[in-house]
């Protein structure tokens, strides 16, 4: 199958149509969703977001909402999903949203897909662009995915979300391990 054939594609927001350039122009203020706040794992990082302000009222076509995968459009081509506590966030048009309209996909599956190796080298070959390559909608569209049977992608969303809070706990002790390091060589220096 094509994920144009179980999805619909769109691209987010083009933000300078609808910025507010003077003060008083302001409608709306949006937490905005930026390439900052997506990891190189995929996950989206609550810290904080950058604010938009409009001079519009802006439709929830715009947002984030539960079960998107949104994925970059430029490299690295990152896919993320959306769940609860991420929706509501101004999609930007360098993400593209990918709405999954068939239930025998999970959209955790989809954005597991789009990350994988495989798709990643195929996303390359589709790149274009002499500064900054990028894809379009009818790249994601036309791109192939695997239909595998729903407890095998549930099976592989956990086994995927246990890696990445794997991948975690080893960068935090690293962390840790590093300031021990620093610790003990600044105390040693300081005893000569």
């Amino acid at each position: 199958m094509l994920l144009g054939e179980i999805a619909d594609v769109k691209t987010g927001l083009v933000l300078s149509r609808k910025k507010a350039e003077v003060p008083f122009d302001i409608k709306a203020k949006y937490n905005l969703l930026s390439l900052k706040n997506i990891t190189e794992d995929g996950v989206i990082q609550t810290g904080s977001y950058d604010q938009f302000e409009s001079n519009d009222i802006l439709d929830d076509y715009y947002f984030t909402s539960k079960g998107d995968v949104l994925i970059r459009l430029s490299q690295p081509n990152m896919a993320v999903y959306i769940d609860d506590d991420r929706s509501g966030l101004l999609i930007p048009s360098y993400f593209a949203v990918i709405k999954i309209h068939q239930p025998d996909f999970l959209p955790q599956y989809v954005a597991w897909y789009l990350n994988s190796e495989e798709v990643k080298k195929e996303l390359e070959r589709f790149q274009s662009g002499s500064r900054i390559p990028s894809m379009n909608q009818n790249v994601l569209r036309s791109l192939p995915i695997a239909k595998l049977p729903f407890d095998k992608q549930k099976t592989l969303v956990e086994l995927w979300k246990l890696h990445l809070k794997e991948k975690h706990l080893y960068r935090q002790l690293l962390a840790g391990k590093e300031q021990l390091f620093k610790g003990i060589t600044r105390d040693l220096m300081n005893g000569l």
